[in-house]
């Protein structure tokens, strides 16, 4: 029974790290747009107290609406994938468990990649790479009054299948990160209000979020340097509010920079941003 509560609460703790579905825009891009959304449901494939694993498929598309004549979506980003989690302690208040995971990233466009001076092509261009990512986590939970804050970090290896020739587009090599250094570190408050259904008792509800991320390419592209941080950084900060009347979504407001752009046919644009928009996602359920 006990390692049955302990997989549950794990569960719970998966749940929050979870990718978020996130719509609004961005401002500052090197291409001016309307809306842009990365939009990622999580479906949860095996999720049972009676086991230490978890896994979900996420159907993730990122859009940009561009700010131009017809307000075109430029050659959409798909990036469906799945993930298993699985725990290595039992300690729910200092949680520490483990992400593998696949993912394909293309832009369903059937275009010559390349143009005929050999630049690629960021109008029409096909853009394929798949992508497998080991990450370690880890966490800690504070208790106060009235209060519940989730602290978690992660740091995991993201490699490229193109890093040994293999399911990427012409244009690539070379020239696109395989190897990703990534990491993140993440504050989640949930605070107690009073039970709509019973006054005499309290829930716990989340309520704000802070989340800080980074990639950073490893491998050798285009002559730049280990430590050229302006093509090889990719880092944003995210900060999430939940209204009462708002029990899976956020107000989202943040920024970043972007060394390498990760929509598809842009990779070769380097940037800094803000965004503001609105997320939703399992993780942002109330979670006691």
């Amino acid at each position: 029974m006990k390692k049955r509560l302990i997989n549950q609460a794990f569960d719970h703790i998966y749940e929050q790290n979870l990718r978020v579905s996130e719509g609004g825009n961005d401002y500052f891009n090197k291409i001016k747009t309307q809306l842009t959304a990365d939009l990622a449901p999580n479906f949860v494939l095996f999720s049972t107290p009676k086991s230490r694993f978890f896994f979900v498929f996420t159907a993730r598309v990122k859009i940009r609406l561009l700010s131009s004549q017809g307000a075109p979506v430029k050659s959409p980003s798909f990036m469906p994938g799945g993930t298993l989690y699985f725990r290595v302690n039992e300690d729910t208040y200092n949680p520490k468990f483990f992400s593998f995971g696949y993912s394909h990233h293309s832009n369903g466009v059937r275009g010559p990649s390349l143009n005929p001076d050999g630049s690629f092509n960021r109008d029409s261009g096909k853009f394929t790479t798949n992508f497998y990512t080991l990450t370690y986590y880890s966490g800690k939970r504070f208790d106060k009054k009235d209060l519940i804050i989730n602290r978690y970090d992660n740091l995991g290896l993201e490699v490229h299948a193109g890093l040994f020739n293999l399911g990427l587009s012409e244009g690539l090599k070379d020239h696109y990160g395989f190897i990703r250094i990534n990491g993140s570190r993440m504050y989640n408050f949930a605070k107690a209000i009073e039970d709509p259904t019973d006054k005499s008792k309290k829930i716990y509800q989340n309520w704000q979020r802070i989340r800080f991320d980074f990639t950073y390419i490893a491998d050798k592209y285009d002559n730049y340097s280990t430590f050229d941080f302006k093509k090889r950084l990719n880092v944003s900060l995210k900060y999430y509010y939940q209204f009462p009347f708002m029990p899976d979504a956020a107000l989202m407001v943040g920024g970043g920079y972007r060394g390498q752009d990760d929509y598809n046919q842009f990779f070769e644009d380097s940037y800094g941003y803000v965004t503001i928009g609105f997320a939703t996602s399992l993780s942002f359920h109330t979670h006691k």
